[in-house]
């Protein structure tokens, strides 16, 4: 059979056609086409995963269902510019069909189908950036949402905070006289000092990286024994929960002490940290010292390493560099029959080793008290040295110390900014749970509602136009309402109120804050007023006490079960005046108490009671701005009474 040419190339572009489905298909990024109303006319398969729309769902849309910040004006802008351009590039805040934002980068170029302008469109999500447009057009401008806008504000102080403590942590692991190097859980390493650098003399050109066959040949071709190498440093597991210290020798001569220790956060292993320090002088001195005592007084006098020896725990020897260490004299440390133990406040034994079974040498860190009362942190060697130097045939101990107190305060550092970090990262994790649960049903409220008045405005009658303008103005002030209590936390944070007591009539004002409270919750709960006051005027700040009171007493409403009652009581006494705020509602668990006032914390059992956890934490920052004093007793099933104890100032 004969293949006419007009055939056979049909026959080739529909293979061509096919290969270029499956490829548009088998790519990553999100590929589509869409028409002038912004209404899809193709999909790849990218881009239904990326939205979660099934690819017939997809094909029934517009744009406008998955951009967040839609306007029909800007999207007209944008063709008009596409069509100017031929492409623009952007950034923008989509959703998916659960109804999830996330931000994406987008690339949009204009392209004729068969005499008609269609756009391409390819996405791809970035997870560690905000939404922020970024259209090359002075008419498109961003168009962030207040919430985004909250969240930006509270990531910039979290940022700050953190780049100061890392600024601090820096400054003191550079300025000690270690060698400092820190390695992650997968023991990648993280940091390393300009001394670790000095002290191996590493060229420009090696990378510092486990992961780096360069840098491993560099270490190797420097030390003696290259498997002691390998085994207790380079191979060393970082998730290893014990410590280590090991000598190493390098081939010019050179002796580095290696002591590491991993570092927990809550008992869970985050990395491991070494200190690396020249003991060569230190190794030398105690070499001497075994070939005879003489040669080792010439020695000992010229290293920079304090040298103790002991005799039945009693100083027998001390060189010039234990004095300064010591702030003692070496006559006191030497004639007075002074015992080293005196001086030492905490002694950390770090390592043994063990040759044959007989220990030979310990490291130690020790925090001793000098004579000027200062306190230092010294490492050292702990070796017996048994008939080795002329002691009338005694046992003497040889102790060689050198102060890391500069490493023991940058570890210090380092412990508690690691604490921090996860601190703030909690911080942030609630925040956001905080907002996107929050706020989420109230914007869905007005999102709904305003959508079915655009479309029905002028079919449905008065009244039920009304009713969805209630349902609205409803969302609207639950969502101020929020944001007031954010601003409120972020005041009392930053420490911009100010305690500024008047003379007030105490009873008349819970009266007030009782009627309003009562009022606004549409005189459903029933709230008792106790006054066992003789005196009823007292000197308090009445802008903190009503933000206190009223949100013990709104705590109390809200988690009061069914009819029973909430009481306030006012007690009056010469110095201060107490209010008590009960209810027998759902209570709160003694796990959760301890933590009740932390911002964003919110008790265990509060089921899908709505809240921001951040109501008694603004009640403790303001009582302790006032000085008060607020606690709480509590059982689960049966109630809860806070306690607020308010000094009256006669000043």
């Amino acid at each position: 059979m004969i293949i006419e040419p007009n055939f056979r190339f049909k026959l080739e572009l529909q293979e061509e056609l096919k290969v270029a489905q499956i490829l548009i298909n088998r790519v990553k990024e999100a590929a589509f086409c869409i028409e002038e109303n912004a209404e899809f006319v193709y999909v790849n398969n990218a881009t239904c995963s990326l939205f979660g729309y099934s690819r017939e769902e997809m094909l029934s849309m517009t744009l406008q269902k998955v951009d967040i910040n839609w306007e029909q004006h800007k999207w007209k802008q944008q063709w008009d510019l596409l069509k100017q351009k031929g492409s623009i590039n952007f950034k923008g805040c989509y959703r998916n069909k659960a109804g999830l934002a996330f931000p994406v980068e987008m690339a949009f170029v204009m392209e004729e189908l068969e005499g008609r302008l269609v756009c391409c469109g390819y996405a791809s999500k970035h997870y560690n950036e905000l939404p922020e447009f970024t259209v090359d057009s002075p008419n498109i401008q961003p168009n962030i949402p207040n919430h985004l806008e909250q969240r930006i504000v509270e990531y910039q102080k979290t940022d700050d905070r953190l780049k100061t403590s890392l600024s601090l942590l820096s400054s003191a692991l550079e300025s000690t006289a270690n060698g400092i190097l820190a390695i992650n859980f997968e023991g990648e390493i993280l940091y390393h000092n300009q001394k670790f650098l000095d002290m191996w003399n590493i060229p420009p050109s090696v990378k510092i990286s486990r992961n780096c066959s360069k840098a491993k040949t560099f270490f190797e071709s420097q030390v003696k024994n290259i498997e002691d190498f390998r085994s207790c440093i380079w191979e060393l597991p970082a998730e290893s929960d014990s410590e280590s210290y090991n000598l190493l020798e390098l081939k010019d001569g050179r002796i580095f002490a290696h002591y590491s220790e991993p570092y927990k956060v809550d008992d869970s292993i985050i990395g491991r940290v070494w200190s690396i320090w020249d003991i060569t002088e230190s190794k030398r001195t105690e070499k001497a010292l075994k070939l005879n005592e003489a040669r080792f007084r010439t020695l000992a006098e010229n290293t920079e390493a304090g040298i103790f020896l002991v005799n039945e725990d009693r100083v027998c020897y001390a060189n010039r560099a234990a004095e300064m260490l010591t702030g003692y004299s070496i006559k006191e440390l030497v004639h007075n029959n002074f015992e080293f133990e005196q001086i030492v406040q905490v002694n950390q034994c770090r390592q043994v080793r063990k040759q044959d079974g007989i220990t030979t040498c310990k490291y130690q860190e020790m925090q001793i008290l000098t004579k000027q009362g200062l306190s230092r942190w010294l490492a050292c060697t702990v070796e017996q040295l048994d008939g080795v130097l002329d002691f009338v045939g005694k046992q003497v101990t040889m102790i060689t110390a050198i102060d890391i107190t500069d490493y023991k305060r940058a570890e210090l550092e380092l412990r508690q900014a690691l604490e921090q970090a996860k601190k703030l990262s909690e911080l942030r994790q609630r925040f956001v749970s905080m907002l996107c649960h929050q706020f989420r049903t109230p914007l869905n409220v007005v999102s709904f509602s305003s959508d079915l008045l655009r479309r029905n405005f002028h079919k449905w009658s008065e009244e039920k136009n009304y009713s969805y303008l209630d349902l609205i103005k409803d969302a609207v002030e639950q969502i101020s309402q929020l944001l007031d209590e954010i601003l409120l936390f972020g005041k009392a944070e930053a420490e911009k109120l100010k305690c500024e007591p008047r003379q007030l009539d105490l009873k008349q004002f819970c009266r007030d804050i009782i009627a309003q409270m009562y009022l606004a919750g549409g005189k459903q709960k029933v709230i008792n007023f106790h006054n066992e006051c003789d005196c009823s005027i007292g000197n308090v700040d009445p802008k903190l006490l009503q933000h206190i009171l009223t949100n013990l007493i709104s705590n109390a409403v809200k988690y009061s079960v069914g009819s029973t009652p909430v009481t306030v009581e006012l007690i009056c006494q010469e110095d201060n005046v107490t209010f008590k705020i009960k209810d027998e509602g759902i209570g709160i668990p003694a796990v959760d108490q301890e933590q009740i006032f932390e911002p964003f914390y919110r008790g265990s059992n509060i089921d899908s009671i709505p809240g921001t956890g951040l109501g008694l934490s603004i009640v403790k920052t303001l009582a302790d701005l006032h000085e008060c004093e607020i606690s709480l007793s509590s059982e689960v099933g049966v109630g809860t009474t806070f306690i607020l104890k308010v000094p009256l100032n006669k000043d």
